[in-house]
């Protein structure tokens, strides 16, 4: 997880304070027939990647070519029932570490969730509320560790999965090969890899098994009456403007949205 320092991100555009985001967001909700997305990138305390704009942007564009609105932030006090409830995804997108400061907040979350609120997470997200036994249930596993940055070969596991259709049924890709633990057994992968052929000197210590020698790096859940979609894929922020990963996000987000079969 090749990191750089925190700065002041462009991560909390459509995002306002206090009384005025609650007013902000119930205005919002009010649009007739609008499909609205919340894209949250929180890291905690420490180090983000530097692909979270390239992030937001690319979910933007997504939302301009396919008829739903996107608001974009990290400020935490947006998980709450009143400002959650006008939007039918919630992405965590490259988020880390606490992406809460309350268990108020992670009982919001929780609520939204079980209310059939649709989540889906990119890449790093899966390493946020490391602490959380629900959450690493919810986008399908714990964040251990990865191998440096190199490129894999990708076999698709699900052709006909909206965020895989199209896709070659193997290919190469260049990106940091995540490594979860507590895995769902739930889940329903969509990609997956070969980790004895990574450079990895930690290998070993994988535990396989879950989809037989393979490694997912990308899965729907339905979990609490929701649907979920993770992908570990999305490290350089440039490939946000790969049709590979453009189109692989996009189908996911429309999967969960329920946009899409």
């Amino acid at each position: 997880m090749s990191q750089t320092r925190q700065t002041p991100s462009v991560t909390r555009r459509g995002f306002l304070a206090g009384t005025a985001l609650q007013v902000s967001l119930t205005a919002a909700s009010a649009q007739s027939g609008a499909n609205r997305i919340l894209v949250y990138t929180r890291n905690g305390q420490g180090y983000v990647h530097d692909n979270i704009a390239s992030s937001v942007a690319a979910i933007r564009k997504m939302g301009s070519e396919n008829a739903f609105s996107v608001d974009a932030g990290d400020d935490p006090a947006v998980f709450a029932d009143a400002t959650l409830k006008p939007y039918k995804v919630i992405v965590f997108s490259n988020s880390n570490n606490e992406a809460f400061t309350s268990d108020t907040q992670r009982d919001a979350f929780q609520r939204y969730i079980k209310a059939g609120g649709g989540f889906a997470g990119i890449h790093s997200a899966s390493g946020s509320e490391r602490n959380w036994p629900y959450y690493w249930s919810i986008i399908g596993g714990k964040f251990l560790r990865h191998p440096k940055l190199q490129k894999f070969t990708i076999h698709v596991k699900d052709p006909n999965h909206p965020a895989t259709r199209g896709m070659s049924a193997t290919f190469e890709w260049e990106d940091e090969c995540y490594f979860l633990g507590f895995m769902n057994p739930d889940l329903h992968p969509l990609l997956v890899t070969d980790p004895s052929k990574l450079d990895d000197p930690q290998r070993a210590e994988y535990p396989r098994g879950l989809v037989g020698d393979a490694m997912p790096l990308a899965w729907t859940l339905r979990q609490d009456g929701s649907r979920q979609f993770y992908t570990s894929l999305g490290h350089k922020k440039e490939d946000y403007a790969n049709p590979i990963l453009y189109n692989h996000i996009l189908g996911g987000i429309l999967w969960v949205m329920g946009e899409r079969k």
